[in-house]
Order: C-alpha cells, then structure tokens, then sequence
C-alpha cells in the first residue's frame, strides 16, 4: 500500500489512539447513523462516509487488527496476512523500535532491507543482515543486531493455528434477508437471520502451510450495524411508534414498519405510553428455521407542538369539562 492510499482510521472516526473501545462503539453508532444509507437516501458522500466509518470500526475494534495497523502504520494488511504479523508466520513478537516505515515504497523493500537482501537501501533498518549459517532453531539467530527474538523462524508454522476469522458488517436489511460478501478467498454467503456476535465457519478456507499443504478454515466473524429504527430485545425486534393524543384516548389503527413492509396495527382506546403491542412472527428470522421471533411495538403519546385554532378550542373544550383525574390519588403520598 502507498503511503497515499493510508487512512488515518482514528482521524476518520474523529478519536486518538488512546480511545478506549467503549469511546470506540459510541462514536461509530453516531457516525454510523448519522451516516447511514437509509437516512441519506441518494446521498453519495454519505454513503461515502458511511463505508469510510464502518471501515474504520472494522479494523479498530478487532484487538489484533488494532494492534497491528499502530505498530505497522501504512504496512498493517501486508502484516496481517501472516501469523505473528511476520512474513513466514509463527508466534514470533519483534520489536521494530523506532523504525521509519515512510522510508519505504512497499512492505517487501522493507523486509528486504531487514534482511540485508539485494536492492535494499543502505544503512535501512539499522542494515541487519541475516547469517543464515548461524541460525539455529533452538536459539534463534546469532549477530542479528538488535532482532535476537527470532527463534522458531525455519518452523514458523508448527504448532500455529491456519484458521482465519474475518469481520464483516452488515446493514440490518443484509442480515434479515442474507447476504453474499467478497472476502480474500473469494465470495462467502450469509444466511438471513444473523446477529452481531454470529460466526459462520467455512471449510477449508483458511491459511496454507506450505510444507503439509494442509488448510485451515475461514470464520467469519458478524456485527450488523445500528438501524435508525428497529432495535433488538433479546431474541426478538423492537421499534417505538409515536401515536397522538385523541389516538390514545379513542383507540385506532396505524400503519407501522415491519421488516418487510407497512402493516396496519390496530390498539384499543385509552393504551398509555410505554404499553408495546406484539405482534408475532414479524421479527427476526430464526436460524435454520422458517420461522420468525416477534416484533414489539412500543407506543409514544406525542402532544403537537402547533394547534390550529379549531384544534386548541377542542382541547380546552375537553380540559374544562373532563371528570378523569389521573393524580387523584397522589395526596395519599405524602410522608
């Protein structure tokens, strides 16, 4: 990757490295909904943004992907793509130091220099060179100038682990209804009905050994993104709907969102703010069952801010004459 094409992961989501990862989740639900296609319709720099922010969480809220992209900077993929963050693999932690990782046109000049390879710069990375005839499994290898914690190199993949897990974040329509995204080893497909905190394991799909040729499996790891209005309630879906004074009082039928569409919804006179209506089978996709978890609609009393003149001789008609005291009760608590 040039150095151009780095994004500041932490200047996009507006933190330091400092941010801890509650600061981390608060600030992407923000952006995410400030930013999300479904409250921006037809807006292209939104929707720009909106990818830039869920990249940015992508990458900082997975520990090690965090860990890797502050101590490799613009070099953090080319790092990640190997066990250990070390070309070749295995568990190996090398202290870079203060290396300056702009000196460098690509991670290969980089490792080359590291190496004392042909066509690295001089006096690069502290010019290590590599005594291959002194390298010995047990101690790792002598006169490497400041790298001496590299022992295990030549058996980089013994003992390590070849799955992959990858994170991938959906949009809350891709989730209900499933999905497919393109992930390094080609194209995955989603099942509808996932949740955050989902893993989806596919075969074979993982890292490589070279020497055994044997595979691991790829994981996918799931978060689906804050929706403007529908939240989960445990195993089922949950959304507010505002209604009005008179509604509450007289009793009515609305049209309300569901995942797949508007349905009417019809609530019986006098319901109080706070009362949820249920309406089965309307939530979310059961896994591996064509079945569906329930939606509730949670009721909002919303008094209008504007009255016409009519509207505001009604209501002080009603509030003169009206026999229903709702705090008749409250001298009674009085310590």
């Amino acid at each position: 990757m040039a150095a151009t094409d780095f994004k500041d992961y932490y200047a996009i989501l507006g933190l330091n490295k400092t941010a801890t990862s509650d600061e981390l989740k608060k600030t992407f639900r923000k952006l995410a909904r400030k930013y999300h296609p479904d409250m921006n319709p037809g807006n292209k720099e939104a929707e720009a943004r909106f990818k830039e922010v869920n990249e940015a969480y992508e990458v900082l809220s997975d520990p090690e992907k965090r860990k890797k992209y502050d101590q490799y900077g613009q070099y953090w993929k080319q790092a990640a793509t190997t066990p250990g963050g070390w070309p070749g693999g295995g568990s190996t932690n090398v202290d870079f130091g203060g290396v300056d990782f702009s000196e460098y046109g690509s991670f290969d000049e980089f490792i080359n220099a590291l190496l004392g390879r042909a066509g690295s710069s001089p006096g690069s990375a502290r010019n290590a060179k590599w005594n291959y005839s002194n390298y010995r499994t047990s101690g790792g290898p002598t006169g490497f100038g400041g790298f001496e914690d590299f022992a295990g190199y030549e058996n980089r993949t013994a003992g390590s682990s070849l799955d992959t897990e990858v994170a991938i974040s959906l949009t809350l329509g891709e989730a209900f209804r499933g999905t497919s995204k393109r992930v390094a080893t080609g194209e995955v497909s989603i099942p509808a009905g996932v949740k955050t905190g989902s893993k989806i394991r596919i075969k074979g799909k993982g890292q490589v050994d070279q020497y055994t040729k044997q595979q691991g499996d790829l994981y996918l790891k799931l978060e689906v993104l804050p929706h403007p209005f529908f939240q989960f309630e445990g195993e089922n879906l949950v959304c507010e709907v505002p209604i009005t004074p008179d509604e509450a009082v007289l009793g009515s039928s609305i049209e309300v969102p569901a995942p797949e569409g508007m349905i009417t919804v019809k609530f019986p006179a006098g319901i109080r703010s706070g009362q949820s209506l249920r309406l089965r089978g309307k939530g979310w996709p059961k896994p591996k069952k064509d079945e569906r978890t329930d939606l509730l609609v949670k009721i909002a009393i919303v008094p209008p801010k504007e009255l016409t003149t009519l509207e505001r001789e009604a209501y002080e008609k009603i509030q003169a004459n009206r026999t229903f005291n709702p705090r008749s009760n409250l001298n009674q608590m009085v310590l």
